[in-house]
C-alpha cells in the first residue's frame, strides 16, 4: 500500500476545506433557475422549549427572517417553500406539497434544493436581498414595523441581540455578515423610538406611547410617500408573542403568515380597534391612541387605492392575547371581532380571517402563482326539474306537502389558514358527498391559497354546492360601506360590487351565504342593490326582515347556530327552532363540521321528523324566491317571528 505524501495530503485538506464553499456556489447556482425550488424545513422550531426564553427567541428570529425571505424570493415566482404548520398529528404543508407533486400536476418533476440549516439557505438567496432591517426587542411594535420595511427595501427582518448564538451575531455580525441597511435602533444598541419628543425621521411629536411612534414612523417615511401598497395590509401579532407563546397553539405567533404580505409590499400593523380603553399591551398610552393609528392606517390606505379599489387585510385580532378581556380588557372575544370588521369596512378593506385556532399559513407567497382556469362553473336548477323532483305543482307553484325545507351554511371558510388547515380532516372526509352541503368558501381566499379552491372543485360531488361565505370577497360589515360612513368618505358600495364581481365570476357563485351586519347598519336599498349585482340568487343578512324579495334577490334573514357536536342534541335545537318559525325556509349555520356529522345529524333528523327535508343550495334558493314571488306578504318583509 503506497503512502500518500505531504503534498498530495496539502491538496486534500485544501479541498475539503473548499468543498463547503463550492457546494454552496454550485447550489446557488442551480438556485437560479426560475423552475428550481428551494425547500427549507422549520418544523425543528415546534420541538422548542416555551418555557425557555432564549429557544422561544430563537424560533421567533428564525422563523421571522425565513418569513420575510421567502416574501421576497416568491415575488415573482414560486422558488422557495417551507415546511412548518403542523395540526392534529397531519403535516399540513407536506399534504400540500405532496398532492401537487403527483404525476400531471403542478410542481410535477420539479427540481428542488433541500436547504439543510438557515446560513445557507440565506447564502443561497442573496442576491435577492438587499440586507437586513433590525428591529428593537424592547419595542414589541417594531418588527411589525420591520416586516413592512422588509417587504419594501427587499430586506430580511432581524431582531437585534447581541448574544453569540442569537441569528444577528449570526447573520449580521458573523458568518454572511448581511449589511444593516434599515434600523429600528440606534447603532449602539438603545431604543430609538423613546415616546417623547420628536418621532426621529419625522417632524410629528411623538403620540406617548413607545408602541405607536414606530407605526407614525413608517406611515410617515413609506405610506405617505407612496412606498407601500394601499391594496394589502397585515393584522398580525407583534413581538409581544414572545411573553406568552403558550396562551394558544405554538404557531399563532402568525409569522409564517408574512410572507404573502411581504411579497406584496404591505403595511402591518397590531393594533387595538377600540376607542374607549387604553391597549391591553400599552396600559399608559392615552385612551384610543391605538385606535387612532389603526384609523391613518387606514386612511393612508384609501388615499392610495384613490377610494376605489379594496384594501386587502390578512389575520385577526389576536384576542388570546391582546385586546380582550383574555389580557384583562373590558371587551368579549367576538365584539372584538366585530369592533374590527366594523372598523375596516369604513375605509374600503375587508379581511381574510386568520382566526385563533387555525390561524397559521405557511407558502402563500409560493401557491399564489398556482394557475388557476379562468372559470369553475356549476350546476343550475330548472323550472322543469323542479317539477319532476316533486317541488313545484303543475301550476308553478311550490308544492311542500307538509314538508319544511332548511339549509346548512357549511362554514366557516372565510379564512385561507382555515381552509388549508382543516382540508385533510373535513373536505377529504370519507362520508363527503353523502348529503347535500352548502359549502361557503369565499373567493378571495384564491389570493393566498388557489390550490385548495381548484382542488375543492376537481374533487366536488354532485352534493357539494358553493357559495361565498360572509360577507363575500371578504369579510367586513357592508352596512359601512354605505353613506354616510364614520370615516367620512363617499359610498363604497360600487368599490365592493366592482372588487366582488370577478370572484363571482371566476367561481360561478350567484349566493352569499350569510352577511355579518354585526354592529354596523344593516343593507338600504343601495346596499341590497349592490347585492343583487353580483349575488342575484340570494343573500342572508342579519338586520332584514324574516323574509324579502329585493328586485328578483331572495333575501333571507340568518337565523341560528347549530353549535352541539353531539348530533341528536343539534336535531333537537333544530326542530326547536323550526316549530317557532313562521315561515317554511329555515337557514342554520355550522362551524368546522365534518360530513361525517352531517350524515349522523340526517340520520336522526329522519328518525325524529322526515318532513323537514334538507336541500341543495340552487334548489333551496330557488324554490324561495318562487314562494317569495307567490306570496306578497313575505316578498315585502310583512311576515315576521311572534
Amino acid at each position: 500500500m503506497n503512502c500518500l505524501n505531504e503534498k498530495t495530503i496539502g491538496y486534500l485538506a485544501a479541498a475539503l476545506v473548499l468543498l463547503p464553499v463550492i457546494l454552496c456556489i454550485l447550489i446557488s447556482c442551480k438556485e437560479q433557475n426560475s423552475d428550481v425550488i428551494g425547500v427549507y424545513d422549520l418544523r425543528y422550531t415546534l420541538s422548542y422549549d416555551l418555557n425557555d426564553t432564549q429557544q422561544v427567541g430563537s424560533l421567533w428570529d428564525d422563523i421571522h427572517a425565513v418569513a420575510t425571505l421567502q416574501g421576497i424570493v416568491n415575488r415573482k415566482g414560486p422558488r422557495l417553500f417551507i415546511h412548518y404548520i403542523v395540526t392534529h398529528g397531519i403535516d399540513i404543508d407536506s399534504y400540500w406539497w405532496d398532492k401537487y407533486r403527483e404525476p400531471g400536476r403542478w410542481l410535477h418533476e420539479k427540481d428542488t434544493v433541500v436547504y439543510q440549516d438557515i446560513i445557507q439557505l440565506i447564502e443561497a438567496y442573496r442576491k435577492d436581498i438587499n440586507g437586513v432591517v433590525l428591529y428593537d426587542s424592547s419595542i414589541a411594535s417594531t418588527s411589525n414595523v420591520a416586516s413592512a420595511v422588509a417587504g419594501i427595501e427587499n430586506l430580511i427582518a432581524v431582531r437585534y441581540d447581541t448574544d453569540p448564538n442569537s441569528l444577528y451575531s449570526r447573520i449580521v455580525l458573523n458568518g454572511p455578515k448581511l449589511k444593516v441597511i434599515a434600523r429600528l435602533i440606534k447603532e449602539n444598541g438603545t431604543p430609538l423610538f423613546t415616546g417623547t419628543g420628536i418621532i426621529p425621521g419625522t417632524d410629528r411629536m411623538s403620540t406617548g406611547s413607545l408602541k405607536n411612534d414606530p407605526y407614525i414612523w413608517f406611515i410617515e417615511n413609506y405610506m405617505k410617500t407612496n412606498r407601500c401598497s394601499g391594496e394589502f395590509g397585515a393584522y398580525y401579532i407583534d413581538q409581544k408573542w414572545r411573553e406568552k407563546p403558550t396562551a394558544t397553539v405554538v404557531n399563532h405567533h402568525t409569522l409564517t403568515n408574512h410572507d404573502f404580505f411581504v411579497s406584496k409590499k404591505a403595511f402591518f400593523f397590531d393594533l387595538s380597534p377600540w376607542g374607549d380603553e387604553p391597549a391591553t399591551d400599552d396600559e399608559t398610552q392615552v385612551t384610543g391612541t391605538d385606535l387612532n393609528t389603526l384609523k391613518e392606517f387606514l386612511s393612508e390606505a384609501y388615499r392610495i387605492n384613490k377610494g376605489e379599489k379594496m384594501c386587502y387585510i390578512g389575520g385577526f385580532p389576536s384576542w388570546a392575547f391582546k385586546y380582550t378581556q383574555h389580557a384583562g380588557g373590558i371587551h368579549e372575544d367576538v365584539a372584538t371581532e366585530w369592533e374590527f370588521s366594523k372598523l375596516i369596512g369604513a375605509y374600503n378593506a375587508f379581511k381574510d380571517a386568520d382566526a385563533i385556532g387555525y390561524g397559521a399559513l405557511a407558502n402563500a407567497s409560493f401557491w399564489t402563482h398556482f394557475p388557476l382556469k379562468e372559470r369553475y362553473p356549476q350546476r343550475r336548477v330548472s323550472l322543469e326539474e323542479l317539477k319532476q323532483r316533486g317541488y313545484l305543482d303543475e301550476d308553478g307553484k311550490v308544492d311542500f306537502k307538509g314538508r319544511n325545507f332548511f339549509i346548512f351554511y357549511v362554514g366557516d371558510y372565510d379564512a385561507s389558514s382555515w381552509v388549508v388547515q382543516r382540508t385533510p380532516s373535513i373536505w377529504d372526509d370519507e362520508n363527503r358527498g353523502k348529503v347535500p352541503m352548502m359549502w361557503a368558501i369565499s373567493p378571495v381566499l384564491e389570493n393566498r391559497v388557489p390550490m385548495a379552491l381548484d382542488y375543492y372543485r376537481e374533487s366536488a360531488t354532485h352534493n357539494d354546492y358553493f357559495v361565498a361565505a360572509d360577507n363575500g370577497a371578504g369579510y367586513l360589515m357592508p352596512g359601512m360601506l354605505q353613506e354616510p360612513r364614520e370615516s367620512g368618505f363617499k359610498s363604497g358600495l360600487d368599490s365592493w360590487a366592482n372588487h366582488c364581481k370577478p370572484y363571482y365570476e371566476r367561481w360561478d357563485l350567484t349566493i352569499t351565504g350569510f352577511i355579518i351586519d354585526g354592529t354596523a347598519p344593516g343593507l338600504s336599498k343601495e346596499g341590497l342593490d349592490c347585492y343583487a349585482s353580483f349575488s342575484p340568487d340570494g343573500i342572508v343578512p342579519q338586520k332584514v326582515p324574516l323574509t324579502l324579495l329585493h328586485g328578483d334577490m331572495p333575501v333571507l334573514r340568518s337565523d341560528y347556530d347549530i353549535i352541539a357536536d353531539d348530533p341528536k342534541i343539534a336535531v333537537q335545537h333544530m326542530l326547536d327552532r323550526v316549530r317557532v318559525r313562521p315561515v317554511p325556509f329555515h337557514w342554520f349555520r355550522n362551524i368546522l363540521k365534518t360530513p361525517t356529522w352531517y350524515v349522523e345529524f340526517m340520520d336522526e333528523l329522519h328518525s325524529a321528523d322526515p318532513d323537514i327535508e334538507l336541500l341543495d343550495a340552487p334548489t333551496f334558493f330557488e324554490l324561495y324566491r318562487i314562494w317569495l314571488r307567490q306570496n306578497p306578504a313575505a316578498a315585502t318583509g310583512k311576515i315576521e317571528m311572534e
